[in-house]
């Protein structure tokens, strides 16, 4: 039997100081300008693509790392740095998980590097599920999409909202309905290739948090994508739309659905870009607290401010190794029977408002300006606890798994 550990191999320890450095020497000095200009950081982006951190092969290596760990570790790190800047070089991950989740062995092969481009020519792209009366509850979804037999096409209409690089994506994942009569199951993801007519960027959302991360409104008009374009091909949508109905009618056991798959393998990953934006304020608050001095010694000497901080890095910790198991049990194939992965989301989207919250008290008044970073941090944070499944969804997913009772 292997050796239990938690202790990161030599390979991982180097890449992860390899990250650090990326973040605390491009990513940080930029972080407050594109925080104020609210606009993609194309040359911090093509920074990292020129050293191998934006690009399919490091996604790639950290996503198939044997212990799961690889992709945690990566984001922690790069969300240490910024998590407005990190969200717009991860961002296209989500896109790609997707893909991976949903999509043919062809289909991965032909899309995902589009996705990303090169160092020269970097690319974007975009995960579009949610909509603006369609959110949490997927099974709202109006985007529809309808087959044309006779062209082998897809015609793809709806809007589509919060997508990270809608708009300005090279390729487009967007999850459309293709059979209404079978609610959320009857979903499925599709590529919209770059330059295809009738994909437009709608609205651009002008943030709380997470500002140098490219937010928009996505309008699907009369949208074409050839039949290939589907991820999974229509052979395996039909079988699938089959047995759905099928259940459906005998009122049997659930089916997932291509925007949900996406959500399941991608939950993990959120939780750890939140512990990095933890971990980034704590770290400003203890060294604040050990620096600061009111009436003749370092407020860290108070155990009000002591205290915080040991139970501020008691949280991280935990959610870290929250993290960490769901990462390591998706990896090896260990099913979430107790809802691991909307655990470690939920604990570490909470902890991550919570220290960021706490981190702006100790340091008071300085902490609420824009002169330190952990105001910036406390605003990026709130953005954990919503996307990819509020707070309220994660809990919700938690209590039916534990219950087996479809808890409303």
């Amino acid at each position: 039997m292997a050796e239990f550990t938690l202790e990161l191999n030599d390979d991982q320890k180097q890449v992860k100081e390899w990250l650090h450095g990326f973040a605390a020497d491009v990513i940080r000095p930029a972080a407050a300008e594109w925080d104020e200009r609210e606009e993609t950081p194309w040359p911090v982006i093509q920074e990292a693509a020129k050293v191998g951190i934006y690009s399919l092969d490091f996604y790639a290596q950290q996503f198939f790392d044997p212990t799961g760990l690889g992709i945690p570790m990566a984001m922690e790190e790069l969300f240490w740095g910024d998590a407005g800047i990190a969200l717009s070089i991860v961002g296209t991950g989500l896109a790609a998980v997707g893909v991976l989740a949903n999509g043919t062995e062809e289909q991965i092969g032909t899309w995902i590097p589009q996705m990303y481009g090169d160092a020269d020519d970097v690319k974007v792209a975009a995960f579009c599920s949610s909509e603006p009366d369609a959110g949490s509850d997927v099974a709202s979804m109006r985007t529809r999409a309808v087959y044309d037999e006779a062209k082998d096409e897809w015609v793809l209409n709806g809007t589509k909202t919060w997508a990270t690089n809608g708009g300005i994506a090279n390729v487009h994942v967007v999850v459309a309905v293709v059979d209404p009569d079978i609610g959320s199951k009857g979903h499925a993801s599709f590529i919209v290739p770059p330059n295809t007519p009738g994909l437009s960027q709608g609205q651009k959302f002008k943030k709380h948090g997470i500002r140098a991360s490219h937010t928009a409104e996505v309008v699907l008009e009369d949208v074409r994508v050839p039949g290939h374009c589907l991820l999974g091909g229509k052979e395996k949508l039909d079988e699938r739309l089959a047995r759905a109905r099928e259940r459906a009618k005998a009122g049997g056991e659930r089916v997932k659905n291509a925007a949900m798959a996406t959500f399941e393998a991608s939950r993990p990953a959120v939780g750890a870009m939140a512990v990095g934006t933890a971990r980034a304020a704590y770290e400003v608050a203890l060294d604040y607290a050990k620096t600061r001095s009111q009436f003749g010694r370092p407020i860290i000497d108070n155990q009000g401010i002591a205290f915080q901080l040991a139970d501020m890095r008691t949280r991280i910790d935990a959610a870290r190794l929250l993290v960490w198991r769901a990462s390591w049990m998706a990896t090896t194939g260990k099913p979430f029977t107790s809802a691991e992965g909307s655990m470690s989301k939920l604990y570490a989207s909470e902890t991550a408002r919570d220290v960021t919250a706490q981190a702006i008290q100790i340091l008071g008044g300085n902490g609420f300006t824009r002169e330190y970073p952990v105001e910036r941090m406390h605003r990026d944070a709130a953005i954990y606890t919503i996307f990819e499944g509020t707070s309220e969804i994660q809990r919700l997913v938690i209590a039916r798994t534990l219950s087996g009772m479809p808890i409303r």
